[in-house]
């Protein structure tokens, strides 16, 4: 089995492709001035960057996990995350609340897709 690792580090890769799988990190926003649609947004075109580092994309995500540092910022993540989907495509998905590394940050969110 060969596994390619994309943007590692010392610490971690970005993006893990394994047995036709593409594992990304958990993925945070830059700007922490923006609410939690905008940095909702900006973690999604991330993921989209990421996953076609590994030759796929957002329609072949099978499951992601979202940590928001308060869940009654649900709403606001949700509403980003169905216009990224654009209604289609939606896979399994767990949201829970959680501390995130920095209290600014509001939304961090991984995936797992098929190539």
């Amino acid at each position: 089995m060969t596994i390619n690792r994309y943007e590692s580090t010392a610490v971690y890769s970005k993006v893990t492709e394994a047995n036709g799988f593409v594992f990304t990190a958990g993925v945070i926003p830059t700007d922490l001035s923006r609410d939690v649609e905008g940095q909702t947004a900006e973690v999604l075109t991330e993921v989209d960057r990421l996953l076609a580092l590994a030759g796929t994309d957002k329609s072949k995500i099978v499951q992601a996990t979202v940590w928001l540092n308060d869940i009654r910022n649900r709403d606001g993540m949700n509403k980003a995350w169905s216009a990224w989907l654009g209604g289609k495509d939606a896979p399994a998905r767990a949201c829970v609340e959680a501390k995130v590394i920095d209290p600014r940050m509001l939304v961090e969110i991984s995936v797992v897709a098929v190539k």
